[in-house]
């Protein structure tokens, strides 16, 4: 049901792709927009830099903000979600016993900047257990909310889970942090693009999101969405021209001009977001990820079938979308089963342990068909029935 969509994107056709999740997939005609911002900036580098840049990154923060319900002075765009999170942890005012509290959910690079903050100052980097399998949204925050204690002054939580793929109730848990007085930080990496992203609703203090995953920009574009409360303590991870800027330069905004000028590096990626929202609208983008939905559901199924495992939530878009892991039989052999998959099948899809358990997690896009599920489950099922 998808085959109007595969032409559309620049994945080998030899490869069955359900990695989505790790690192995106872009358009031709997003990608071509983005070639075309690469060729404008080399055919005058100067009149693009110094003269043009403020406005055209303007209007690209605006087209963000409006796809995600904020402010434009309200975004700035950065690489990626580690670089943003990392520039945000370094400037908090930790204090020995302090805790950041989180999920045992969290992606590995963020774990690991959180532990090198904390190790830094003697905080604690407190990891509240969500055992699976989840089962209300109810359930998983009155779960969270235990790790809180009187010395928690951060909580950094995902949107969608990066190793289960689970859909987090984080408007919830900002909720109740703005009542308890404690900073909220979303990782959203895995969001915009695969569920509607509301930030005003949310409530997050901080909140980050990549364009290159599931919103389909090219690779190098994702966001920072801050507070205007919090802009007068994130000082930039680079000081440039934009820090403490003289009068007329750049936006004439400090938290827009402190994170937004970083040297000279390029910013195409950025400047094609616009394009990536115009292909979801072109393409009615909701309807597609519904599809993708409805074909991820059945794929867990499949799967979880085949290894006479229970599933790791309810089947239900409140959990998971168009990205779902499900776990794999105890004495698999994950990264030699991921090798061979790709090795003797040509899928790429990404298998891994998480708590001590082996797992697989699918990504299911528009440019995927009924045809890949079929070939995944396929050969899980004779590589499952006969291991090395």
């Amino acid at each position: 049901m998808f085959d109007t969509y595969s032409s559309m994107f620049l994945l080998d056709p030899e490869i069955t792709f359900l990695n989505h999740g790790s690192f995106g997939a872009c358009p031709r005609p997003v990608f071509e927009s983005y070639q075309s911002w690469q060729r404008r900036l080399e055919r005058q580098p100067v009149e693009f830099l110094d003269r043009q840049v403020s406005q055209l990154m303007a209007e690209s923060r605006s087209a963000l903000a409006q796809f995600l319900n904020c402010g434009a002075e309200e975004i700035v765009y950065f690489p990626n979600p580690t670089t943003a999170i990392n520039m945000v942890a370094r400037n908090l005012e930790l204090v020995p016993g302090d805790e950041i509290l989180t999920s045992d959910h969290e992606y590995g690079a963020m774990d690991r900047t959180w532990r090198y903050v904390c190790q830094k100052v003697g905080a604690r980097y407190v990891q509240q257990p969500i055992p699976l399998p989840v089962t209300t949204p109810e359930e998983f925050v009155e779960t969270f909310w235990k790790g809180v204690t009187p010395k928690t002054k951060v909580i950094f939580l995902s949107h969608i889970t990066s190793p289960t793929a689970l859909i987090f109730p984080v408007d919830e848990i900002c909720r109740r942090a703005r009542q308890a007085g404690i900073l909220c930080i979303v990782d959203g990496a895995h969001a915009p693009g695969q569920i509607p992203v509301d930030l005003g609703a949310i409530g997050a203090d901080l909140y980050v999101g990549a364009c290159h995953k599931w919103m389909m920009s090219p690779k190098g574009a994702a966001f920072l969405y801050a507070n205007p409360k919090v802009h007068h303590w994130l000082d930039p991870l680079v000081i440039s021209w934009g820090y403490q800027a003289e009068e007329g330069f750049g936006s004439s905004n400090q938290f827009i001009d402190y994170h937004e000028w970083q040297g000279t590096r390029d910013i195409a990626a950025f400047l094609s977001v616009p394009a990536a929202i115009e292909f979801m609208r072109e393409h009615q983008w909701e309807a597609v990820t519904d599809r993708c939905h409805h074909l991820a559901r059945h794929a867990r199924r499949e799967i979880n079938t085949l290894t006479v495992l229970p599933p790791i939530c309810p089947e239900t878009s409140l959990w998971f979308k168009q990205m779902f892991a499900a776990r794999l039989p105890e004495d698999v052999e994950e990264k030699e089963l991921k090798r061979r998959l790709y090795d003797e099948y040509c899928i790429e899809v990404p298998l891994f342990r998480w708590q001590g358990e082996p797992f697989i997690r699918a990504s299911i896009q528009g440019y995927n068909t009924q045809s890949d599920v079929d070939a995944l489950i396929e050969a899980l099922g004779e590589l499952l029935q006969n291991p090395l």
